[in-house]
């Protein structure tokens, strides 16, 4: 017996053991902005288990109460109806939904990342002659390139910020999309090629903290972390002295080499960087040769070019860095990569045979266009996204 209670006992404590390799970071953040969503989170849940709660235990009251063998509870098996019994019911879950509906639009304003920082802390607003600092990030394969344009240096894989300074982050992606995610900071906004995103956030104790994407990209995706440095002043101007010291620096050239897929990238510092480089990537033509986006949105915003717009055809092949190793996607034919189709002509139960392209389509003085033997193939695809 006393064996069996030194087991039940062990049993009781085996939860917490698998509970001590859990991060608590999101409960317990170093930002305003994790920590207001922190918050938003124990409301929610509060507001809720006001109703799961009372709801378990009337089904177990009832249960127990009502079983077959009491037979002092009372069995009114005609009773259908109590409008104070229904207005108690679904009054309850009413107000709270009401209340979950207010908070959740007011949050959904108040922690808009786009939307610029009012405060430091719940205690303190922002001065009036604070000037936010600013900080580009790129998402590359796997590894996260930053950029500090105002003070003309980058990193790779790791961050710094002084304490209680507005950031405003602008994101983006050099090819596929990754979601840019430091958990005692902020909440996780994405990065996409293409396109920025933005985050205003701030950190309010000295740390390191860690940052990682949190959107699956790649055989890398579980290497691409870094580390999040939050400094007081005189830390942070050090460690911008020890980039520049120790920096090299990021032209054009060195960010392609950079750009190319790689795993546990070390962490690599800048002294300068070309002042036009973040744009270029966001535009998708860092590679030379390439026509930037906002230059072909302009050519279409003008109504479009004429037939000498053919010749653009080939600046606007973005992402294709594996085309000349020969990789392309199992199923891809013409006219994206020029390979012909892999299937033979499948043969009809009917005698009659699938034709395959390229046949003569014409049938009564009717053809299709593009179809016809002899007829230029189909003009290759702008994107070759692997």
């Amino acid at each position: 017996m006393l064996k069996l209670m030194r087991f039940s006992r062990l049993l009781s404590v085996l939860p917490l053991l698998f509970l001590a390799g859990c991060n608590m970071v999101v409960m317990a953040p170093s930002g305003d902005i994790a920590a207001q969503q922190r918050d938003l989170i124990v409301i929610s849940t509060v507001l809720m288990l006001l109703i799961i709660i009372p709801v378990i235990f009337l089904t177990l009251f009832f249960a127990w109460r009502y079983r077959r063998s009491n037979t002092a509870a009372t069995y009114a098996p005609e009773w259908h109806h109590s409008t104070r019994l229904e207005i108690v019911i679904w009054s309850a879950p009413l107000a709270i939904i009401i209340a979950l509906g207010a908070v959740t639009w007011i949050s959904t304003h108040k922690l808009d990342p786009y939307r610029p920082l009012d405060r430091l802390d719940a205690e303190r607003a922002i001065p009036a002659d604070t000037k936010p600092l600013i900080v580009e990030v790129v998402a590359l394969d796997w590894k996260w390139l930053f950029f500090y344009p105002e003070l003309g240096i980058a990193t790779v894989n790791e961050l710094a910020a002084p304490v209680d300074m507005p950031i405003n982050f602008k994101i983006t992606a050099s090819s596929v999309m990754n979601s840019f995610y430091i958990p005692a900071l902020a909440g996780q906004i994405y990065a996409m090629p293409g396109m920025e995103t933005k985050l205003h956030a701030v950190i309010n104790r000295q740390g390191e903290y860690e940052g990682f994407s949190a959107n699956y990209s790649g055989s890398g995706f579980s290497h691409m972390r870094f580390k999040f440095h939050g400094l007081d002043q005189a830390g942070f101007d050090a460690w911008v002295a020890q980039v520049k010291q120790q920096g090299t620096m990021l032209n054009r050239d060195a960010y392609l080499k950079l750009e190319k897929p790689s795993e546990k990238e070390p962490v690599r510092y800048y002294a300068g960087a070309d002042a036009d480089l973040y744009n270029a990537i966001l535009n998708m033509c860092a590679t030379p040769g390439k026509m930037c986006m906002n230059e072909m949105m302009h050519i279409d915003m003008m109504g479009g070019g004429g037939k000498e717009s053919a010749e653009n055809r080939e600046k606007l092949q973005y992402d294709n860095r594996h085309a000349d190793e020969g990789i392309v996607a199992p199923a891809a034919t013409v006219p994206a990569t020029g390979a012909p189709a892999r299937s033979e002509p499948a043969e009809r139960t009917d005698g009659m045979q699938h034709d395959m392209p390229g046949m003569d389509m014409q049938h009564e003085g009717h053809s299709m266009p593009g179809m016809d033997n002899g007829a230029d193939p189909a003009p290759t695809q702008l994107n070759n996204n692997n």
